[in-house]
């Protein structure tokens, strides 16, 4: 009973979150953090302590925006890489070698 209640009960939703798609994961970092800046509002009785929790959705989200764009950045460099699509440095020595076929007449 101990270790469950141990156990971060918001970890599960975060990694749902994760494998969704972009904009879901967009509106859903946005709505937990209108859900915590409302309870910091029932707690506190501050009204202002809200935008705490939208700025911290907000946040999440342009976070998330930038882990996916990292990763299909990653992605791409990878299969730049790749011998097949190295299309820009195959022009390049096409260049090179139309340079020294010149330079022989």
């Amino acid at each position: 009973m101990d270790n469950e209640e141990k156990k971060p009960r918001i970890k599960p939703i975060i990694e749902a979150a994760d494998n969704l798609s972009l904009g879901i994961s967009i509106v859903v970092a946005v709505l937990v953090g209108v859900g915590i800046g409302l309870l910091l509002k029932n707690y506190t009785g501050v009204s202002w302590t809200l935008w705490i929790g939208v700025f911290i959705g907000i946040g999440a989200a342009i976070s998330n925006i930038y882990k996916a764009y990292s990763k299909q950045y990653k992605a791409f460099q990878e299969l730049a890489k790749e011998p097949r699509y190295a299309i820009k440095k195959q022009l390049e020595d096409d260049d090179e070698e139309e340079d020294e076929v010149a330079k022989h007449y």
